[in-house]
């Protein structure tokens, strides 16, 4: 099939362009052209790269008709982050794709009544990115379902990878963290250090991806979550992460409000959206209904990432 992916150089696309690539498929890239793909840069040349700033042309209405003009049978849709964004593009290829493909996210959810929170868990998303987000998901599955159109919406945890820092046992993006565990240094966490974070493997997103094509007829008008098997707590993340190193974690505890005050107050907002959130996903639906498998539990993908960061000099022990 011809596929086009929008925002195939990004952290899924990286692992997902040369899947399908390797698959048979003729992929089409639309990229805004400043980023390099992590993985296999020597299979990018087999894919046909379309230059073009998303954003810009969706606010000039144009974005929708430029990806019909590609004439894709399935579209991968990585950047899409509004309904108005979605619909758009739903209006300029209805009746002439086979499926669109949405990359939502698990913070559509946002707090958890249940754990581990299920696909069908009311829906009650907070700040703007989850907001968004779920607004587009709820447009789309709405059209899947009133009108036919031929969607599936893919929704993954906290992503990670080589080439790139891990959501770290504070909440946040700081790889002093790791650094401090590896070095037995002492480390403050918010509150008991039981809220959660989900990881996921770059690769096992886009293996999610390439399931829900070969499965198009389960697929389509469902929503999946994608994420490793299991949730980490942040004192369990960060005594395993010292463990790694021969050491035994040195943590302290305090209450948010007090704890914000140690750190960088990006880190503060970035620890907090991310223990507010405290996702808890299952994907059971997605193994029963696309055979998604993960290959990587969430402390493997983030070891095979943090390996990454050592070797280039991101984290220095």
């Amino acid at each position: 099939m011809r596929v086009l992916v929008i925002g195939g150089s990004g952290h899924i696309g990286s692992w997902l362009v040369p899947r399908l690539v390797e698959a048979g498929h003729e992929v089409v890239v639309i990229t805004r052209g400043n980023r390099a793909p992590y993985q296999h840069p020597e299979i990018w040349r087999w894919t046909e790269r379309v230059t073009a700033d998303r954003a810009q042309e969706d606010r000039d209405g144009a974005f929708g008709a430029r990806a019909a003009q590609l004439h894709p049978d399935v579209i991968v849709d990585l950047i899409c982050f509004s309904a108005e964004s979605a619909r758009q593009l739903v209006e300029a290829v209805r009746g002439s794709v086979q499926l669109l493909l949405h990359c939502g996210t698990i913070w559509v959810h946002g707090p958890s009544v249940a754990v581990p929170t299920t696909e069908d868990a009311p829906r009650r998303p907070f700040g703007d990115y989850g907001i968004h987000k779920a607004a587009a998901e709820a447009w789309l599955l709405g059209e899947a379902r009133r009108n036919g159109f031929p969607v599936t919406v893919l929704h993954p945890g906290h992503i990670v990878g080589p080439g790139w820092t891990p959501v770290n046992p504070q909440g946040n993006f700081h790889p002093h963290v790791f650094a401090a565990l590896a070095r037995g240094e002492e480390l403050a966490l918010p509150n008991i250090g039981l809220e959660t974070v989900h990881h996921v493997h770059a690769d096992d997103v886009a293996q999610a991806f390439e399931q829900a094509m070969n499965h198009w007829s389960a697929a389509v008008g469902e929503s999946f979550h994608v994420v490793s098997p299991a949730a980490l707590t942040l004192r369990g993340y960060a005594e395993t992460v010292a463990r790694w190193f021969g050491r035994e974690a040195r943590l302290r505890f305090l209450p948010f409000d007090d704890w914000r005050r140690t750190v960088a107050e990006g880190d503060a907002r970035a620890s907090w959206d991310h223990i507010a959130h405290s996702p808890n996903c299952s994907i059971e639906k997605a193994r029963r209904l696309i055979g998604y498998e993960p290959r990587y539990s969430s402390l493997q993908a983030i070891r095979e990432a943090l390996d990454w960061l050592i070797a280039n000099g991101t984290i220095r022990i």
